[in-house]
């Protein structure tokens, strides 16, 4: 049952000034004048993005101009060709797909287009501290990194990595590395030591920037002694630089044990600036890491080019960020959302920063104050956090002036069909909600908003341009009005190059090209509706099969955080005997109550009916249980496959990787979970 299929009416429409002055539109218009048979710019978007998947060749030549990535002299913009073999859905590599061709660039001068007075970046940290860098500080600053990581011997391929809050110094040291050709790599300051390792110690960094601590819901939490066995643990290290966030000015003793040990004043000094390093398109810029919680994180190699113009393109057409827009993403450094961020400096916009809890203790309407205050136009968010603003009470469009807003984002879980009702009703009607899904493995999203289309209440509105996303069922054949697999057909330019340590590829294409040959399957449970667009029921290898039935994890959420009094949920398949001698599925849902509730008969009979009401019969759990606490992947997505291993009794083989390992717990030996 889709209920978004029947609304009558979508719950937001852009207004025909809108329309008109969207920098998509305009790029439909300069395609239409200039690339024969393409189509008109009026054409409905289904029609340009069919065009956009199947002429890659003009596509995303229109994207690199209309973007100005080869204005001036800052890149070559003398390709052989902008894609070979763009028919082949396998790894980049020989006898895979490769992008701009003969073109060459450099990510941080892209980035640092912009030289004036104007506000690059305006950061906040959690209790109020505020500082800004204009445009042409920003450049100084990376600069002097860029001379200083040259004199710690880093260099082209050379990894750079950042133990960092979302601060100023991280998008500096990231622009630094990347002025040089050196590769960045981060995560943020709450992993533990083998979480750090698991991910640093595969890739060797030379250089370490790191923070002498942070502050997170209203705690003081001190970094250095990770640090210091982190730099043990590391034998590539040359240089660790400690930027002081806690203390005003790092002391001698601070340093003491920190192999290589040095702080940020004494580290980026000033000095001339060096010529930016322009290498191939697909030279690596970033690696980035799955979650790592069913295993060693997997190493993701992005290059500089794919990175650079698959943000450009969701920032400037699907956004219309510009240089007029102040974009904020409530982030970590360890989840590719900050990636996505910086690259609105590409843009010309100004990045709102803010580290810290998003509702401290005592400030829950913490980022919407910030947002009025900086006159913040795109607020990024996840679902998580819209929830408990609507379960809080918070009502930011009446308590802060939020009339500079334009867009909200929601990502890292669905955004449930009452979210968008609460958007529309607590931040205003007039702002564009637009969910969005992609991945750390693609940097990038595979579905997203679009400024020229309603929003129908539940969905995401489209795949993006140049994206051949599809949705298949078990046999690979193509699916309409019901759940199935997440796929692209096609190559884009933001794949990941390579995965570290993976000389042959097998790791690769394991994780993507296994399921479906020639098929990129990315692991998502979604659905495409008539409108053509789409709603994501969750993980697929989290689906749940009761009787035979498979069952987006999503489709339960929306329903029993629904009822008065749950927070959050999560639910898994428990396999219970079945009587026969085999083994049947059975959904268990747990719930985390609000404070003093206690789950009682009444209160589950209310969740059951909510889910049969509006799901089916199917998914009405047959055990509901209380926990105190959900555990979550330190980027704060619900570890599901984590309580199903812990429900039947096996290992969880990093809870590193884990924000609140000691949560699993709850959910071990729970006598309703007996058959």
């Amino acid at each position: 049952m889709n209920p978004a299929l029947d609304e009558p009416d979508p719950i937001w429409k852009p207004t025909d000034d809108a329309m008109r002055m969207a920098p998509m539109r305009r790029f439909f218009t300069l395609v239409a004048d200039n690339v024969a048979g393409s189509p008109s710019p009026d054409a409905p978007y289904p029609e340009w993005h069919a065009w956009s998947c199947a002429h890659p060749e003009q596509f995303w030549a229109a994207v690199w101009r209309f973007t100005a990535i080869d204005t001036g002299d800052r890149a070559e913009a003398g390709w052989e060709s902008v894609v070979d073999r763009g028919d082949r859905m396998q790894p980049p590599g020989p006898e895979g797909p490769r992008w701009f061709r003969g073109a060459t660039l450099n990510f941080a001068e892209e980035l640092l287009r912009r030289r004036d007075a104007g506000t690059a970046i305006a950061a906040t940290a959690e209790g109020g501290d505020r500082r800004e860098l204009s445009f042409g500080q920003l450049a100084e600053l990376a600069s002097w990194c860029a001379v200083a990581l040259m004199r710690d011997g880093a260099g082209e391929g050379d990894r750079v990595a950042g133990f960092m809050p979302n601060v100023p110094e991280t998008v500096i040291s990231m622009l630094g590395a990347a002025w040089i050709g050196a590769t960045w790599t981060s995560c943020s300051p709450d992993f533990g030591v083998k979480g750090v390792l698991d991910r640093f110690g595969q890739v060797e960094p030379r250089v370490l920037v790191c923070v002498d601590g942070y502050r997170y819901s209203g705690r003081d939490i001190d970094c250095l002694a990770r640090v210091r066995e982190i730099a043990d643990a590391i034998p590539s290290l040359r240089r660790v630089v400690v930027v002081p966030f806690l203390r005003k000015a790092l002391a001698p003793a601070d340093l003491d044990g920190i192999r290589g040990g040095v702080s940020w004043a004494d580290w980026a000094t000033p000095a001339a600036a060096p010529t930016f390093r322009r290498l191939p398109f697909d030279h690596p810029l970033y690696v980035m890491y799955s979650s790592g919680t069913t295993g060693l994180p997997k190493c993701m190699v992005h290059g500089a080019g794919g990175t650079l113009i698959q943000h450009v393109k969701e920032h400037q057409l699907h956004c219309g960020i510009g240089p007029a827009d102040r974009v904020f993403y409530f982030t970590t450094c360890g989840w590719m959302m900050w990636n996505w961020l910086v690259t609105a400096l590409a843009s010309g916009a100004t990045l709102v920063l803010y580290d810290g809890a998003p509702m401290p203790p005592n400030d829950p309407d913490a980022l919407w104050r910030m947002a009025a205050a900086e006159r913040v136009t795109v607020f990024g968010t996840s679902a998580k956090f819209i929830a408990a603003c609507e379960t809080a009470g918070l009502a930011p469009a009446r308590s802060h002036d939020l009339s500079a807003l334009r867009t909200i984002l929601s990502t890292g879980s669905p955004l449930a069909h009452h979210g968008f009702d609460y958007l529309m009703r607590a931040v205003g009607p007039g702002v564009h909600v637009a969910s969005i899904s992609g991945g750390t493995d693609l940097i990038s999203c595979f579905v997203l908003g679009n400024p020229l289309l309603p929003v129908w209440r539940g969905e995401i509105q489209c795949a993006g341009l140049g994206m051949a996303v599809d949705v298949f069922d078990d046999e690979g054949h193509p699916l309409r009005g019901a759940p199935g697999e997440l796929v692209c057909t096609r190559p884009f330019p933001s794949m990941p190059v390579a995965f570290w340590n993976d000389a042959d590829g097998s790791l690769y294409r394991e994780a993507y090209f296994s399921h479906f040959p020639g098929v990129w399957r990315h692991g998502d449970w979604v659905e495409r509706t008539a409108h053509d667009g789409f709603i994501v029921h969750g993980r697929s290898d989290a689906t749940l099969n009761p009787g035979g039935v498979r069952i987006g994890t999503a489709e339960i959420y929306r329903e029993v955080e629904q009822v008065e009094g749950v927070i959050e949920s999560v639910v898994t398949g428990q396999e219970v005997p079945d009587g026969r001698g085999g083994t049947e599925t059975r959904i268990v849902l747990f719930v985390r109550l609000a404070p003093g509730l206690v789950l009682d008969e009444a209160l589950r009979e209310r969740i059951r009916s909510r889910i049969r009401a509006h799901t089916s019969p199917h998914h009405v759990p047959k055990v509901i249980a209380s926990v105190p606490d959900i555990p979550r992947t330190i980027s704060g997505k619900i570890t599901e496959i984590a309580v199903r291993d812990v429900v039947h009794g096996r290992q969880v083989k990093n809870t590193d990787a884990m924000a609140n390992p000691g949560a699993l717990e709850y959910f071990r030996d729970r006598e309703e979970l007996r058959p």
